[in-house]
């Protein structure tokens, strides 16, 4: 690890390696892990998400399987898909790519996935079981790719501050469940972009993690030095320096680097984790529908 940096590269590298393996022994028991994976459109991110998904499973010997919806589907139609990867014994994951066109309900389509091929770990089954306080089961990809990767960092948690700016369903809530259970034993407060005083707050932090969705949102000043930092955000922000017009940057300023005595980097940070952790459930999932 680079002094200063959480590397999330290293750390997914580490996790994958461990899971080929896995999936290597699984092979010899006559079990192949599959990840079925439904785009709707032509939004150019989603489909480097999907591609870098593909590539993921690739690498592990893990078989995926597209399925890509024009601009136009219908909940109809989206459902009825749904319905079948559900029926079909082969399928082991199923995975909606977000975003999706505004009149697609993602949380309904997210609750007609069964929870035992829930690869997101969105579904209420699951997301349940995390308020239980039970970390045994699918748990949201990137907040548990951020608790991965505190761990190889080997970030102390216990009575530790920890703020978190964002309260989506998908990081800042679950994020907060892991870091509060029992074993990890976070102070967590959950904040967002209307809480008031927000700057003070996050300079109270021990760990900061935003996931506020807002480029360079946090400020470096608003880091207590020493801190531990974790940048969730993935924003593209115009530049016409660049040949291809755009830059990728985080919810954190970068020079809150001069303060943090840990961040992770954008790229590089938690996005390599979240895909590490999708094939990590993708996994689990086949050993425990097919053992």
């Amino acid at each position: 690890m680079v002094d200063g940096v959480l590397d999330g590269r290293s750390c997914a590298d580490s996790i994958m390696f461990d899971l080929a393996k896995e999936v290597s022994e699984l092979a010899e028991l006559g079990v192949y892990p599959h990840l079925a994976v439904v785009i709707v459109g032509d939004d150019a991110a989603s489909h480097i998400y999907v591609n870098a998904k593909e590539s993921a499973c690739a690498r592990l010997g893990i078989k995926s399987s597209k399925f890509a919806l024009p601009e136009s589907a219908t909940m109809v139609e989206m459902e009825s898909l749904i319905n079948e990867l559900n029926e079909d014994i082969d399928i082991d994951g199923i995975l909606v790519q977000s975003p999706l066109p505004a009149w697609l309900d993602e949380i309904a389509l997210t609750e007609k996935i069964l929870p035992s091929k829930d690869v997101d770990g969105f579904h209420p089954v699951n997301l349940g079981k995390l308020v239980q306080g039970r970390v045994d089961g699918l748990l949201p990809c990137t907040p548990h790719g951020v608790m991965k990767l505190l761990e190889w960092a080997e970030v102390e948690l216990t009575g530790e501050r920890a703020v978190i700016v964002g309260r989506s369903r998908i990081v800042g809530m679950p994020q907060a469940l892991m870091l509060s259970r029992k074993g990890a034993d976070a102070t967590v407060t959950l904040a967002h972009s209307r809480t008031e005083d927000l700057a003070n707050l996050c300079r109270s932090a021990d760990i900061l993690i935003a996931a506020v969705g807002k480029p360079e949102f946090i400020k470096p000043d608003w880091v207590k030095e020493g801190s531990v930092v974790v940048d969730v955000g993935v924003n593209r922000v115009t530049d016409e320096n660049l040949a291809k017009g755009y830059r990728l940057t985080g919810d954190v300023h970068p020079a809150a680097a001069d303060s943090a005595r840990l961040i992770s980097p954008v790229p590089g940070g938690v996005g390599p984790m979240t895909i590490a952790m999708l094939m990590t459930n993708a996994v689990f999932i086949a050993k425990n529908r097919k053992l």
